[in-house]
């Protein structure tokens, strides 16, 4: 600070996220369990991010509380040391529930860890086949076919024509039909014998399991 001419020189504060204007320098105050709902990244709209003025109150327990404001909501969450989760947004009031929001994003997060650990991921893999196979190559082949087949994958064949080959497609499906015949005791056949451009293909799936 200086004084020239008169008049009085004061220096311009820079405002920070800690130091905000008309703050007398001090951070803002703490909500504890009710966050400042303008800097909530979470997925559902909890506490002060439930703006409506009424919800339909379910509470920790699962009773049914009914039709209440939201402010009373957010008050009886607080005695209990809970927060206020928006369920139902859609509904007409939002159905709130009261609970332990840490627990039930956890609870949450497990679930569908088990649902993806439960899952089963199929997949395709390719088995490729000259229309001039030898016998040896051919049991060869079907050896790894089963061996797709009975992890739970499925098996696309393709036989591939060049040149002149191709006037003599009718070998190509004779050999496809030989490998459906050789594994129709695990395999279906999902797509049948197909001819495409200069490719012939069939798709072979894990046959259901009988119950």
């Amino acid at each position: 600070m200086n004084l020239k001419g008169g008049y009085l020189k004061l220096k311009p504060m820079a405002f920070t996220p800690s130091n905000p204007p008309n703050s007398g320098g001090f951070p803002p105050r703490s909500t504890g369990r009710f966050p400042n709902p303008n800097f909530s990244k979470d997925e559902h709209r909890i506490n002060e991010r439930i703006r409506v003025p009424q919800v339909r109150l379910i509470d920790e327990n699962g009773g049914q509380v009914g039709v209440v404001a939201t402010i009373d909501a957010l008050r009886m969450a607080r005695e209990r040391n809970l927060d206020l989760l928006e369920v139902s947004p859609n509904s007409n009031p939002p159905v709130c529930k009261i609970c332990d929001y840490g627990k039930f994003k956890y609870e949450k997060k497990k679930k569908e860890n088990q649902a993806k650990k439960k899952q089963v991921v199929i997949k395709v893999k390719e088995m490729q086949f000259r229309p001039s196979i030898e016998e040896h190559d051919l049991d060869y082949k079907l050896k790894a076919i089963r061996s797709f087949i009975e992890e739970g994958d499925k098996a696309k064949l393709v036989i591939m024509f060049r040149g002149r080959e191709i006037a003599h497609t009718q070998h190509g499906f004779d050999i496809l039909k030989k490998v459906s015949e050789a594994l129709k005791d695990i395999a279906i056949t999902e797509t049948p014998a197909k001819l495409e451009g200069k490719k012939l293909m069939m798709i072979l799936a894990p046959a259901p399991k009988k119950t």
